[in-house]
């Protein structure tokens, strides 16, 4: 039975903003007021997307088996596992910490870390900006460019995984 270390590096960082907060009310009520106005403002668009983020969690969860996981994004998945990622990757929307929660959960089902890490990198690949990108620098170097990250995706997750591989075996 490992025991787990406790980390208090969360508590420590919200301390320190609370009491810098508290120091910027001292010396000018109007600028906290101000900070207090923005924070509201974020955290009410983040929360929406939030919400989303582990609605897309409970579905998976619920739908989606440990078995399932394994079997298409496991250590024995397959090319269209790459595939998968790849797409995947390159259709997703929002901001990328969004995503962060989803991958971990995947992580912890099984999914194999070179999945993640091809998924993420093809995050950059966006089709709706496709056109501005060939406008800008022309239809060869756009498809080139293109097709080369989604290719070194792969080899990128490979490198990620036998590091982390080698890292934990060290342990």
């Amino acid at each position: 039975m490992t025991v787990k270390k406790k980390n208090f590096g969360n508590w420590i960082f919200l301390s320190i903003i609370l009491i810098g907060f508290a120091v910027i009310y001292v010396l000018d009520a109007n600028k906290a007021l101000l900070i207090l106005n923005k924070f509201k403002k974020i955290t009410m668009q983040i929360i929406p997307i939030l919400v989303l983020v582990y609605i897309v969690l409970l579905l998976t969860n619920y739908f989606i088996s440990n078995k399932i996981i394994k079997k298409y994004m496991g250590e024995n998945a397959g090319a269209k596992t790459w595939i998968i990622a790849i797409v995947s990757g390159i259709f997703s929307i929002g901001p990328i910490y969004m995503w962060y929660p989803l991958m971990k959960d995947l992580q912890e089902k099984g999914v194999q870390n070179k999945y993640l890490v091809t998924f993420l990198y093809n995050r950059a690949i966006k089709p709706q900006w496709l056109p501005i990108l060939i406008a800008y620098y022309g239809i060869k170097y756009s498809l080139t460019l293109l097709v080369v990250m989604a290719v070194f995706s792969i080899p990128q997750g490979i490198i990620t995984e036998k590091l982390i591989h080698k890292n934990n075996s060290k342990k």
